[in-house]
This record gives C-alpha cells, structure tokens and sequence, in this order.
C-alpha cells in the first residue's frame, strides 16, 4: 500500500474491539441493528426488496434511519459506561493484586478503611538490604541457645585478594541457628582482607574455601556449643558468654549470642563489634595475646576483651574493631 494511502474502511464495531473494550452482550447487538438500518437506508432510498421505488416507504426508511441512528448514540454511551466499569473493576483487582504481592505492613497499610481503589499512599520497598545495613541490624538469639552441635560449610569460594602470606580457612555455621550464614561469610572476608585488619601493609591475605584442608574454620555456634569447644582447649566461656579461639582444634569459635546482639560495651554499634570480634579472635589463632590500652581516652588495641570492659584502673579506652586503625 503506498504510503499515506488510506487504509481499507474497518467497520465501526472492529475498531471498538480492537481498542479493547470487548463486546458488550445485548447493547452491542442494538447498536449493530440501528446501525445496519440507518446505513442500509441512507444507500438505498425509497426501494423496496423487489427493486420498486416506492416514496412512501422512503419516507418511513428515513424515519427508521433516524430512529436508528438515535438509538446508535443512546446505545454507544450505554457501552462506553459500562466498558468504563469493566476496566475500572479491572484496575481495581490488579491494584489489589500488586499491594498484595507486597506483603508485609505495606500491603496491609494500603488497605485502610473507606479506601476506594486509588494509589496507595504507601509504596512497598523491594529494594534488598545493603551488606552495611545488614550488618547494623541486630537478630534475636537467646543467651543460653544449645543449638544441635553440628555444622555445615558455607559453600563457595572467596580469593585472598593479597599478595602476602596467605592463610585459607573454612566457614562452619552451626545447624538450628536461622542466622544468614552467607552474611558471615561475606564479613569474616571482607574485615580480614581490610587494610586496617591483619592483612595490614600486605602482610598477610586470607581466602575463604568450603572443600580441602583449611588452616583453620571459623565456626559461628550457639553458646552452647561454644563452650563445649572452647573446654577442649581449657577455655571458659560461660561467665560473660564470649567467643574463643580454641587451640587445640581446628575452629576458632565466635558465639552466636554475641554476633546476634552485640555488648553493652559497643552499645548499637553493632556492625563494628562484630569486626571486632572476627579479628580478636583471629588474632588469637595468629599468635597475638591480650592487652589493654595505657592511656585515658585511647583506642583499646583489638586484642583487649572489648567485650568484657572498655574501662580498667582509672582508664578509659575507646572502642576500637582494629589492629591498624589509622591505616
């Protein structure tokens, strides 16, 4: 068809199915009846089937045109009225159906009495938490959990970034805690490869493996058990509910109760804390022992039991997550 051409003629009730009002039972047919006379008329004035003209009847084809022609309209609102319902109901339902698949205090917020189908004023968030935001939230764990005793690997594969002397250790997550394993994963990698944790000026570099032989398994266990495997190295644990390097074995052991809800020490400091208590006891499996700061007002060196006390003889320290923090 050349362009500009006008298309083939549609006839009146394709074009409305094509703009998706779908037909209306009952009306469409009355538009379609009125329609076809008053057209039929207007063509053929005056002749009768047998092809006599005939003025009377004319007169009547013109007055059944007219009829027909007025009822087309009347009929025509009828259809856009109740296809603006259809599609009005329409609306509603999908609206519904997406603050639904909202969940949460958002989908129920929307709901509100007298509400009558408008945009919601509250619009459900399905943005996911950053890593920072994850680890500034604090998880319910109760201080006496004794959760199985058994362990599964986080599985997957974390490069030391470094050129240095490079450790390799395994994540174990003890089984019945429901906390994000993956999460501790990612932060026992990330503070470790920091500038200001061990792996300070290049010296060291650490790589996380779920298979082989590991230089040690970072296990994340209930108190519980946390003082089960801290005993096997002469280590007690139960009095302030902390964490240990556990010599004598493989793990060096971080308590599940501290990682979930942090210290009165650090207060809602939460993220750092928990940094603080991969590299102090990491530090421990590196040969570093306790020390405390001598000055009123410093850094507490990360190898003081920060989570035990800050203050000692008179002196203030300041919670301090790291070996080299001014780096």
């Amino acid at each position: 068809m050349p362009q500009g051409a006008p298309g083939p003629r549609i006839p009146r009730q394709r074009q409305e199915a094509d703009a998706g009002l779908g037909p209306a039972p009952g009306l469409r047919q009355a538009y379609v009846d009125a329609f076809d006379e008053s057209e039929g008329s207007g063509e053929r004035p005056g002749t009768d089937e047998s092809g006599t003209e005939d003025a009377e009847k004319g007169k009547g084809a013109k007055g059944r045109a007219f009829t027909g022609i007025a009822a087309a309209a009347v009929t025509t609102v009828l259809a856009v009225v109740v296809a603006g319902q259809v599609a009005a109901g329409r609306h509603d339902a999908t609206a519904q159906t997406q603050s639904a698949a909202g969940g949460g205090l958002d989908a129920r917020a929307s709901a509100s009495p007298g509400d009558t189908g408008s945009t919601p004023s509250v619009t459900p968030s399905t943005t996911p938490l950053t890593y920072d935001e994850k680890m500034g939230v604090r998880y319910p764990l109760s201080a006496t959990l004794k959760a199985s005793g058994k362990f599964d690997a986080v599985p997957g594969f974390d490069k030391a970034p470094g050129k240095g002397q490079k450790y390799t250790y395994r994540v174990d997550v003890e089984k019945g805690l429901g906390l994000d394993a993956a999460l501790f994963a990612q932060a026992v990698q990330k503070t470790l490869n920091d500038k200001r944790s061990w792996a300070h000026n290049g010296a060291r570099t650490f790589e996380r493996i779920s298979s082989g032989t590991p230089d040690f398994v970072i296990t994340l266990a209930s108190p519980g058990t946390t003082a089960e495997w801290c005993a096997k190295s002469g280590l007690d644990t139960t009095e302030d509910n902390v964490s240990c390097d556990s010599a004598s074995t493989e793990r060096v052991m971080i308590n599940a109760y501290r990682w979930a809800q942090g210290s009165k020490t650090y207060g809602d400091a939460i993220h750092p804390y928990r940094q603080m208590l991969i590299n102090h006891e990491v530090g421990h499996r590196l040969g570093y022992g306790h020390v405390t700061c001598n000055k009123d007002g410093e850094l507490a060196p990360v190898m003081q039991q920060q989570t035990k006390f800050l203050d000692h003889d008179g002196i203030h320290c300041r919670a301090n997550p790291w070996p080299y923090p001014g780096s």
